[in-house]
C-alpha cells in the first residue's frame, strides 16, 4: 500500500495544476483560420462553406471579432457568415511573391470591404517584409491602392521590430498591426507578458499618435522549445488568461493567436506552429478559462491504470518471496511500480499529446525499446534484490561425504587443441598428471592445426607422461571444438563413468576430481561445474580488468542461477555423466557454444546441475583486446544459435523437462545482450535523428523526455547494480571493481554485433581465443577499437552539433546531449580498455620477463575468493 500510494503521489506531484487568474469576460478578438485537421492550403485543400459556418458558430459568445488572412479560396465567405453570429471581421489579404495571385487577393479584399458592413478594418499582407517576399515600397503601393478604393482603416501585419525599422511604413498605414509573440523570441513563459508590455510601450513611445492593434499574441500548447521558451498546455493557459487580464486593464485592442489548432502549419513553423489554438484541431476546448488547469487532464485515470498494471506483479512478488528482507522487498516493489508507470505513461503519450508524423515514428520506435529496457531493469533488479537481501541463499547440492578410492568413478578428461602454443598445453598436461585421483585418463585431440611442428611436441609430451595420456591428431576435421570432443567421446575408455573437459591453458588443482566427482553418486546429477578462474593477470592492467569482469559472472550470475538449477555450462572445469552425454548424441557440432547448448539439453532431459563456487583451476586470459572481443562474440553468437534452435522449449507453456525458473534464467541471462544490440540500433538512429534536428528543425523535434530519462536512469541503475553486487559478492578492491565495470562496458559494441549477426545468419567460423599473444603497440591499441572509435567520434560530433545548433540554455537539447554522451560511454570504454592493453605490464621489483607459458608452472596461492 505504501508503494502504491507513493506512486500515486508521484503522479500527482508531476501533474500539479496551475491556477492563473480566472477570465469570465468575452475575448475581444481571435485570429481565425477555419482549416480542418485534414486540410492544407499548400495542397489545395480548403474548408467548405459548412466548415466555416460551424467554426464561427462555436465562437459565438466567446469572441467579438475575428481576423482573417485571405480573401480567396472560400475565405471570402467569412464576413457574410460571421454576421449571422454577431461577429465583426478584420479582413486580410495574403500577399507573397506571386504577383498575379496578389492582385486577386487585393481585388477580393476590396470587393468584400465594399459589400459587408461587418468588416471594420483591413490588413494587407501578413509578415510580408519579415519573409522578404517584397520590398517596403511595393508593399506601400498595395496599401495605398486599398486605402484609395475603400473607406476602412488599412494596415499590414508585422512583428514589432519591422515597425521600428520602417517609419515610412508607419506613415502609410491607418494603424499599426503588430505581432507580439515572445515564444518565437525564446522568452521564458513567466517573462512573456512583461515582454509583451515592453514591446507594446516601445512602439507607443516611437509612434505616440498612431493607433496600435496587437494583431497576433499568444503561446503554443505543444511543440519544440525555442531557446528558453517552452510550449505546453499549462503555459498557454497562464499566458492567455494573464494577457486577457492585462489587455482589459490597459484597454488594448488585440487578436489572440488563434481560434483553432492548424496542423498544416507544422511544415512551415515546426511542431509548435500547429498548436496555437484555444481549441484543438478536433474543435475541443483545451482548458477552461476559470479554475485550475492540468497539463494532462486525464492523469488520474492513467495513474490508476499504472497502479492496476503493477498490482498483480507486486502481490505475486511480495507473497512468494517472503524470504527477502524488508529493504529488498521495498526496492523491488518500487522497481515494479516504476516500470508500470513508465509503460502506462508511454502508452498514453499519443492521447496526451498531438503527435505529428515524425513524432509518431519516434513513439513507435522508442516504445518497444523502452519496454525491453524496463524488462532488463527488472531482471537486473531481481538479481540485485535476491542476492543482496535474501535471508539465506540455498545450497542446492550439499557436499557429499568423502568416498573411498574404490568408490570413485573413472573419469575421462578431454582436451581439444587447435594451434595452441605447445608450452602452454604441456603445462596443462603436467597439472593433469599431478591430479590426486586414482582412476582417470586424458585424451588430447588436435584438429585443424596446419603445422605439424605445433602439435608434435604435445604428442611427444603425452608419450612421456605415460599410458594415461593418449594423443590424436585429426587434421582437417568438421564440427569445430565439438567435433574434436565427439571424437574423444568415441575413443573414451568404456569403464569411464564421467567425462571431464578442460581448456588447453588450464592448470587444475590436484584435488579437482576428488572434490567434484563424488557428486555423481546421485543419479539425478547430469553435470558438475566449477568456475573458471585466471592466473598471470596480477601485474597487467588489461588482464586485471578482464579477470575481474569474468569474476562477476561466476560469483554473481552463476550463484543466482544455481538457486534454481539453471546454471550455464561452460566448456572447461566441467564434469558430465557419460551416459547422459552419449544419450543426447554428444556435443552439438552446429553450435559454436556447444557447452552451453549441452547444459540446456541436459536440463531438458530432467538432469540436475551442481555448481561448486570454488576455483579449482586457473587459465590464461586473452592477451589482446581483439582476443577478448572475439571470445565474447563467440559466446553471444552461440547464445543466439541456441535460442533460435530451442526457443520453443523456453516458452512458459512448453512441455518438457525445463522448469519455469530455468526458462526464466536462460532468457533473462541473455536478455541484456539483446539490450546491447538495441543500443547499437538506437545509437545509429540517434545519429540520424540528430542530423535531422540540425538541418531540419521544423520537421524534427527532440524525442520525448519520457523515453530519454529512463535511458539515463537505466545507465545509472546498471552502474549501481554492478557496483553493489561486486562489493557484496566479489572480493576485489575499488579500482578492480571499476576496471571490471569498464571492461564489461567495453564489450557493448561487439555484443551488439554478435546478436545482430546471429539473428540474420546461421553459422560463423569458430573463433578460438588466442593465448600468449605479444603485447600490441600503442597504434595497435587504437586499431583494435577502430569501430568503437568511429562511433565515439560520430556521437561526440552529434552532441557538439546539438550544442552549437540549440545552445546550452535549451533543456531538451541538453537532455539529448546527455543521452548521446551516455550512448558514447561504451565506445569510450572500449577505446580505454584497448589502450590499457597497449601499455606494458608492470612487474614486481626484481622480477624478470617470462613467457606466459612459464606462468603455467605456478598456481595462485589462494584457493578461493
Amino acid at each position: 500500500m505504501l508503494v502504491l500510494l507513493a506512486n500515486f503521489g508521484a503522479w500527482a506531484l508531476l501533474n500539479r495544476p496551475v491556477t492563473p487568474a480566472d477570465w469570465n469576460g468575452q475575448i475581444r478578438g481571435l485570429s481565425f483560420s477555419p482549416f480542418q485537421k485534414d486540410q492544407d492550403p499548400q495542397r489545395g485543400q480548403f474548408p467548405s462553406h459548412a466548415d466555416i459556418d460551424q467554426d464561427l458558430a462555436r465562437l459565438a459568445g466567446w469572441v467579438r471579432n475575428v481576423r482573417t488572412y485571405s480573401s480567396l479560396d472560400g475565405l471570402e465567405q467569412v464576413p457574410q457568415l460571421a454576421a449571422r453570429y454577431g461577429l465583426t471581421v478584420t479582413a486580410g489579404a495574403w500577399l507573397d511573391r506571386r504577383n498575379e495571385r496578389n492582385q486577386q487577393e487585393l481585388d477580393g479584399l476590396i470587393r468584400n470591404a465594399r459589400a459587408y458592413a461587418d468588416i471594420d478594418r483591413l490588413i494587407v499582407g501578413n509578415e510580408v517584409l519579415l519573409r522578404d517576399d517584397m520590398s517596403v515600397q511595393e508593399l506601400i503601393g498595395h496599401l495605398r491602392r486599398v486605402k484609395r478604393e475603400t473607406h476602412l482603416p488599412v494596415s499590414t501585419a508585422e512583428p514589432w521590430h519591422v515597425w521600428l525599422e520602417h517609419p515610412e511604413l508607419v506613415r502609410t498605414v491607418s494603424f499599426i498591426a503588430v505581432h507580439l509573440l515572445p515564444y518565437w523570441e525564446g522568452v521564458p513563459a513567466d517573462q512573456a507578458l512583461a515582454q509583451v508590455m515592453h514591446r507594446y510601450h516601445e512602439l507607443r513611445r516611437a509612434y505616440p499618435d498612431k493607433p496600435i492593434l496587437i494583431a497576433e499574441v499568444g503561446w503554443p500548447s505543444a511543440g519544440n522549445r525555442t531557446m528558453a521558451a517552452e510550449a505546453s498546455r499549462t503555459r498557454q493557459a497562464a499566458f492567455v488568461r494573464g494577457f486577457l487580464q492585462l489587455a482589459e486593464r490597459e484597454q488594448w485592442d488585440y487578436f489572440l493567436m488563434e481560434a483553432y489548432d492548424q496542423p498544416w502549419k507544422t511544415a512551415l513553423e515546426g511542431p509548435a506552429g500547429s498548436h496555437w489554438g484555444l481549441f484543438t484541431a478536433e474543435r475541443n476546448l483545451k482548458y477552461p478559462l476559470t479554475g485550475p488547469v492540468y497539463e494532462y487532464p486525464e492523469w488520474p485515470a492513467q495513474a490508476k491504470v499504472a497502479l492496476g498494471v503493477a498490482l498483480l506483479p507486486l502481490l505475486g512478488f511480495l507473497l512468494r518471496w517472503r524470504n527477502i528482507r524488508t529493504q529488498g522487498r521495498i526496492v523491488f516493489a518500487v522497481l515494479i511500480q516504476t516500470a508500470a508507470s513508465l509503460v502506462t505513461w508511454s502508452l498514453y503519450l499519443p492521447e496526451n499529446l498531438e503527435l505529428n508524423t515524425w513524432a509518431w515514428l519516434a513513439w513507435a520506435l522508442l516504445l518497444p525499446a523502452q519496454l525491453l529496457l524496463l524488462v532488463v531493469m527488472l531482471v537486473n533488479g531481481f538479481e540485485f534484490t535476491e542476492l543482496l537481501w535474501r535471508r539465506r541463499l540455498k545450497w542446492r547440492a550439499p557436499r557429499p561425504a568423502p568416498q573411498g578410492t574404490t568408490d570413485l568413478p573413472m573419469v575421462s578428461l578431454h582436451l581439444a587443441i587447435c594451434n595452441e602454443p605447445p608450452e602452454v598445453v604441456k603445462a596443462t598436461l603436467n597439472s593433469l598428471a599431478a591430479l590426486d585421483y586414482p582412476r582417470f585418463e586424458v585424451l588430447v585431440v588436435d584438429n585443424n592445426t596446419r603445422d605439424p611442428a605445433v602439435w608434435r611436441p604435445v604428442q611427444a609430451h603425452c608419450e612421456r607422461l605415460g599410458p594415461r595420456f593418449r594423443f590424436f591428431t585429426l587434421g582437417q576435421w568438421p564440427g569445430f571444438k565439438a567435433g574434436a570432443l565427439n571424437f574423444a567421446l568415441r575413443e573414451t575408455d568404456p569403464q569411464a563413468a564421467v567425462v571431464g573437459v578442460v581448456d588447453s591453458d588450464y592448470l587444475v588443482r590436484a584435488d579437482w576430481l576428488r572434490r567434484l566427482a563424488p557428486y555423481f553418486q546421485r543419479s539425478q546429477v547430469g553435470f558438475v561445474q566449477a568456475p573458471q578462474d585466471n592466473r598471470g593477470w596480477e601485474h597487467d592492467r588489461f588482464k586485471g580488468m578482464i579477470n575481474w569482469e569474468y569474476a562477476g559472472f561466476f560469483h554473481i550470475g552463476m550463484v543466482h542461477r544455481d538457486q534454481r538449477n539453471a546454471i550455464i555450462q561452460h566448456g572447461t572445469m566441467t564434469l558430465i555423466r557419460r551416459t547422459a552425454l552419449q544419450g543426447l548424441g554428444g556435443w552439438a557440432e552446429w553450435c559454436i557454444c556447444e557447452d552451453a547448448e549441452l547444459g540446456l539439453r541436459l536440463m531438458q532431459e530432467g538432469y540436475e546441475s551442481v555448481y561448486v563456487n570454488e576455483p579449482l583451476g586457473y587459465g590464461l586470459t586473452p592477451d589482446s583486446f581483439t582476443g577478448y572481443k572475439r571470445q565474447r562474440f563467440r559466446w553471444v553468437y552461440g547464445a543466439v544459435q541456441i535460442l533460435k534452435t530451442h526457443w520453443r522449449s523456453l516458452l512458459p507453456w512448453a512441455q518438457g523437462g525445463l522448469s519455469n525458473a530455468q526458462r526464466y534464467h536462460f532468457i533473462a541471462g541473455w536478455l541484456p545482450w539483446f539490450g546491447d544490440a538495441l543500443h547499437l540500433v538506437f545509437t545509429c538512429m540517434a545519429l540520424a535523428w540528430t542530423l535531422g534536428l540540425v538541418i531540419g528543425p521544423q520537421y524534427f523535434g527532440f524525442p520525448f523526455a519520457i523515453f530519454l530519462l529512463p535511458t539515463l536512469g537505466m545507465f545509472l541503475f546498471k552502474m549501481a547494480h554492478a557496483w553493489f553486487l561486486y562489493r557484496a559478492k566479489v572480493d576485489c578492491s575499488v579500482p578492480q571493481r571499476l576496471g571490471a565495470a569498464l571492461a564489461g562496458m567495453a564489450l557493448t559494441h561487439v555484443i551488439a554485433r554478435g546478436i545482430i549477426k546471429g539473428l540474420f545468419t546461421k553459422s560463423t567460423p569458430f573463433l578460438r581465443t588466442p593465448k600468449a599473444e605479444d603485447k600490441p603497440a600503442l597504434i595497435q591499441g587504437v586499431l583494435m577499437a577502430r569501430e568503437e572509435l568511429v562511433m565515439l567520434v560520430l556521437l561526440w560530433t552529434a552532441a557538439l552539433a546539438t550544442v552549437i545548433g540549440f545552445g546550452i540554455d535549451h533543456p531538451e537539447a541538453m537532455l539529448w546531449v546527455g543521452v548521446l554522451l551516455v550512448q558514447s560511454s561504451p565506445y569510450l570504454a572500449a577505446l580505454t580498455v584497448s589502450l590499457a592493453n597497449a601499455f606494458p605490464a608492470t612487474r614486481p621489483e626484481g622480477a624478470t620477463a617470462t613467457h606466459p607459458a612459464s606462468l603455467a608452472l605456478e598456481l595462485p596461492a589462494r584457493d578461493a575468493r
